[in-house]
């Protein structure tokens, strides 16, 4: 895919390019990100449906965090191309997973907008309270975000991340990516409740409105990039 195909995504140097576009060019940058993810995975070989997953989120959580001030924390790190491509390595990104190219995962030494480097899973929550105390500590830094899916939230790790985190009773952000996938299909009693989560109500009702909300739009980003004002 040539460069001028993705004409929005020619636009965006850093996450900073992303706060001054309407919702409807988010959706749009949401497309083109797909596209090259597509277009450089299918070259290089990686996680491509990880990444996929969270294309509409990367494009969220840039458009409202102010990264890398706000530190952004990915659980498992195989999800992070789109957040790669957003965040000045587009140029690199079809070095993807080669000898002295960018790393499949976050990596710290790579780029400022890595600040925790992790490839495998429900480390993310436990790090972005560190950050969190960090801040409030008086270190230079803004929120964390962790975004961690539902495979990785089963693990100890993170219910004692949440755990702490709950005690401490700091501003900090979880984002919880329930696709019901991971590596493979999740299986246990948390999956399930999860699942049985959506069929239930309150949840179904907002499920339902977030539908009709997203209606006048063909794509699924619609809905989470409505609510970036409200943030």
């Amino acid at each position: 895919m040539q460069h001028s195909d993705l004409p929005m995504l020619e636009r965006i140097a850093g996450p900073a390019d992303l706060k001054g576009l309407k919702d409807s060019e988010l959706i749009q940058l949401a497309h083109e990100l797909r596209s090259e993810v597509v277009s450089a995975v299918s070259e290089t070989g990686g996680h491509l449906g990880s990444s996929l997953g969270v294309v509409e989120l990367s494009v969220a959580i840039h458009a409202v965090f102010n990264t890398p001030h706000d530190k952004l924390i990915w659980d498992v790190g195989h999800q992070c191309y789109p957040h790669k491509i957003l965040t000045g390595r587009r140029d690199r990104i079809r070095s993807l997973r080669q000898k002295d190219g960018l790393s499949g995962f976050t990596k710290r030494s790579e780029s400022e907008f890595d600040p925790f480097g992790a490839a495998h899973s429900s480390t993310s929550i436990s790090a972005a309270l560190g950050f969190a105390v960090g801040r409030d500590m008086g270190r230079p830094t803004g929120d964390a975000i962790a975004v961690i899916g539902d495979g990785s939230i089963s693990a100890g790790m993170a219910y004692e991340a949440l755990n702490n985190a709950g005690s401490e009773g700091r501003r900090l952000f979880v984002v919880l990516n329930d696709n019901e996938m991971s590596i493979a299909p999740p299986v246990g009693a948390m999956s399930s409740y999860l699942s049985k989560l959506y069929s239930n109500e309150p949840l179904a009702k907002m499920k339902a409105l977030g539908k009709g909300l997203n209606l006048p739009c063909p794509h699924p980003c619609a809905t989470a990039l409505s609510a970036r004002a409200n943030w």
